[in-house]
């Protein structure tokens, strides 16, 4: 539901489980640990990546999976509830994994169900999944996560991805940095959480006040779909654009990360640097997704 469920035993757990899915699907990969079980994947938006991630752990551990993607064409259209949906989806399947576009919405879902939810994103809140496979990247990629300055750049208000993230990094001795125009600032309410855990954390308006000392470069779109029109979207849309340039004023060591989907605030050559874990990022998220699933179902 939350990455405030986890702690750091957790996430040792979980890694350990992820780092066993990567060598298994490297291996042979294909493999029926959840022969016989099935997903329900329940998106009331739109989704690549966290879809067709789940859709593909189910199958590689062996199951089957319910895609439900389009919502508009299903019974919801019709003005059935969430609560209704989950509990008729789960006569048909045994766990359930919902995005949704209302903040609190998986937890609701979760209240009703029977079966194992899981999170994949409700509105602008979190996006605990998505949080997870960061963490398990900058683990893989950098060997440790305490010691770390990690910096969040783009559109803070509204993406859930860096609300979780930067929530999840509490258990971790690392500092955070926030890059972001003022109208797109990380919500007080996250900033408020990060300083009671004693976290150290900057704001900034440009990146180069901060980029020398970023081990982590944390890259966000600036969600058109949240903002209440063009005009508010079109003033903060080009703010920060990743460039080359950018990156020879960077460490030699540094990873930049994304979330997916970018529209243009990663320029393409910058996909040929080693220092690019974007689409690597998104293969530690089928990892981290196969543990999960298999987890939830009591199959590790």
């Amino acid at each position: 539901m939350s990455v405030k469920q986890f702690d750091r035993k957790d996430l040792d757990y979980i890694f350990a489980v992820a780092k066993e899915m990567q060598g298994m699907v490297r291996r042979i990969g294909t493999f029926d640990l959840l022969k016989g079980k099935i997903l329900a994947n329940l998106f009331y938006e739109p989704s690549t990546r966290t879809s067709a991630s789940f859709t593909s752990a189910m199958e590689r551990l062996g199951g089957s999976v319910i895609p439900i993607n389009e919502v508009k064409y299903s019974s919801v259209s019709k003005g059935e509830s969430l609560p209704d949906t989950i509990r008729s989806l789960e006569c048909y399947a045994d766990v359930i994994v919902l995005r949704h576009p209302e903040v609190g919405s998986a937890a609701i879902a979760a209240k009703y169900a029977r079966k194992p939810v899981i999170n994949a994103g409700d509105g602008v809140g979190e996006h605990p999944t998505q949080a997870l496979l960061d963490l398990f990247t900058i683990y893989q990629e950098m060997g440790q996560i305490d010691g770390l300055t990690v910096t969040m750049l783009g559109d803070l208000k509204h993406g859930r991805t860096v609300h979780s993230l930067a929530r999840l990094l509490t258990l971790f001795d690392v500092k955070i940095n926030y890059v972001s125009p003022e109208v797109l600032s990380m919500p007080e309410e996250v900033i408020n959480e990060i300083k009671a855990k004693n976290i150290p954390q900057q704001a900034y308006q440009k990146l180069d006040s901060c980029l020398g000392e970023s081990d982590v470069l944390y890259v966000t779109r600036v969600q058109k779909e949240r903002f209440p029109d063009e005009a508010s979207y079109e003033a903060v849309k080009g703010s920060y654009v990743i460039g080359t340039d950018t990156l020879a004023k960077a460490k030699e060591e540094m990873i930049v990360m994304h979330p997916l989907p970018r529209v243009n605030e990663i320029a393409m050559e910058v996909d040929d640097d080693p220092r690019a874990a974007y689409f690597r990022q998104m293969e530690y998220g089928l990892y981290i997704r196969m543990a999960l699933l298999a987890l939830v179902l009591g199959k590790v």
